[in-house]
């Protein structure tokens, strides 16, 4: 028997919830742990920033057990994303310190199912790259597996809290991938959720042109679906309407299919974009096991749309965002000097905004509708796609610097994560799963993509690859985070629990 100082770095977020409803452990005495954990893993990874600890010890020391998880440590994504009493900066110096006095919906949502954030995550600035390398946060965001190598981004920081075992559960975003892609280089689970189950409200609507959803990322099935039994459905006034919520997701993923699947199988790139051998390799590990488990995989063609011309649409929308966000800060603060405050690719993408024209921009999002339509259509044949989650394993730092124009970065960042953007587009559910390390001992990712609104059929198929390919066993184990959890465990005289599942 360890100590559960020892297990609360491999506990995923039920089994935590479990121990604080049978009063095994105290709320207080889990936020220490997680400050703790947090407080060794920051110097050597750079994930955190913005931290409320004093705030979120008195919050769970006088909390009542409410929601599915009952007051568990959390941490919000620096994305913007309304949360009260917390400051942030969207990874930028421009808008650092930035108060929340208000939650948002899913803010609240979040705190009902008995979540208790302590801080932020870091992200790259204005959340527009594949890694997680602002000025603002003082250096990269690193990579647990390799530090030369990025954890990716923008959810980077998030990733890396729970590849790390600071949380089991961290708030993240996708609107072009920055779920998927994190997860993927830290070795943990990421779903894009379909465009319009998670609320963005009330004081947006939408991100990126209907391309951003909010989500979690996490370290098994069962905690991402037990997450969305809290935060997923229908917003008063959204402009998306929410895909039919099941009872429970959590309850789903446990179930049998009725018959078997056929699974589509994307070994190419658009434009022949290359994939690494490493990706090819870890599409052949889900591969046999989705055939172990009695389902069809062929390998399939690519939905016929002009990628180039996709990338170009998402780069001019990323641009009108930019644009906006810079121009609403200066309109309340004129004296700013954003010249000096922007990374220079985020400084040229606010430029080419300011000189989009409005024609152009519609057209973009027409883009955005024609790629969904054909992948809606190309689904018809198919009941999941299996493809790398990025080209190859993750990158190292500094390939991605925002010491550029944006325009070339953001074509490099297609490179890289091929079709991830399009499935943002599409507005379908999709998963990038652990399954896979290289002979380096990189974690390489798989995404599994479902029809839109199968979000359950999603995290189901998820969960039996999870237990066939036995993904718990290839993550993360943090001895730093362990043994400064030991000396929390000392200092407070926390009684050992007997291991969960």
């Amino acid at each position: 028997m360890s100590t559960f100082a020892n297990e609360y770095t491999t506990r995923d977020g039920l089994d935590l919830a479990r121990l604080l409803y049978s009063r095994e452990v105290s709320p207080r005495e889990l936020m220490e742990f997680a400050i703790a954990a947090a407080e060794a893993v920051n110097p050597r990874f750079n994930a955190f920033c913005f931290p409320r600890h004093e705030e979120a010890l008195e919050e769970s020391a006088r909390s009542t057990l409410r929601g599915t998880f009952g007051a568990l440590p959390f941490v919000f994504k620096d994305s913007g994303l309304a949360a009260a009493g917390h400051r942030g900066s969207i990874g930028s110096r421009l808008f650092t310190g930035t108060l929340s006095s208000v939650d948002s919906t899913l803010a609240a949502r979040f705190r009902d199912d008995g979540f208790i954030s302590f801080g932020r995550t870091t992200v790259p600035e204005m959340c527009m790259a594949p890694t997680t390398e602002a000025l603002q946060n003082g250096g990269p965001t690193r990579n647990p597996w390799d530090p030369t190598r990025s954890a990716g981004g923008s959810s980077g920081g998030a990733a890396v809290a729970v590849a790390t075992g600071v949380v089991p559960i961290a708030h993240g975003s996708d609107g072009g991938g920055s779920i998927r892609i994190p997860a993927a280089c830290c070795g943990i689970y990421g779903l894009k959720t379909s465009r319009g189950l998670v609320p963005h409200g009330p004081a947006k609507g939408e991100g990126w042109g209907g391309l951003a959803v909010h989500g979690v990322l996490t370290r098994t099935v069962r905690d991402s679906a037990a997450a969305l039994d809290g935060i997923a459905g229908m917003e008063a006034g959204a402009p998306y309407a929410s895909p039919v919520k099941p009872d429970s997701y959590l309850a789903r993923i446990d179930e049998e299919f009725d018959r078997p699947l056929r699974v589509a199988k994307w070994t190419r790139g658009w434009d022949d974009i290359e994939i690494a051998p490493d990706c090819l390799e870890a599409l052949g590990v889900a591969e046999r096991a989705l055939k172990s488990l009695g389902h069809q995989v062929v390998e399939a063609p690519l939905p016929p749309l002009d990628f180039s011309g996709f990338v170009d649409a998402l780069i001019d929308v990323l641009c009108a965002n930019a644009a906006t966000s810079v121009n609403d800060l200066l309109a309340a603060n004129p004296r700013v000097d954003m010249r000096e405050a922007l990374e220079p690719a985020i400084l040229d993408a606010w430029e080419l905004g300011n000189e989009l024209t409005a024609t152009k921009y519609v057209a973009a999002i027409n883009t955005f509708h024609r790629v969904g339509r054909i992948l809606d259509s190309y689904m018809q044949t198919y009941d999941f796609v299996l493809s790398p989650t990025l080209t190859r394993p993750p990158a190292e730092l500094g390939e991605f610097s925002m010491a550029c124009d944006f325009r070339s970065l953001r074509r490099r960042v297609a490179n890289y994560t091929l079709s991830l953007a399009l499935i943002n587009a599409s507005g379908q559910p999709a998963a990038s799963l652990p399954v896979f390390r290289n002979p380096a001992g990189l974690p390489v990712g798989v995404q599994l993509v479902g029809r839109f609104g199968s979000d359950a059929e999603v995290l189901k198929l998820s969960a039996h690859l999870e237990r066939e390919t036995r993904w718990a066993d290839l993550q993360f184990v943090n001895s730093v985070t362990q043994d400064r959890c030991g000396e929390r465990r000392r200092e407070t005289g926390v009684a050992e629990a007997s291991s969960g599942g």
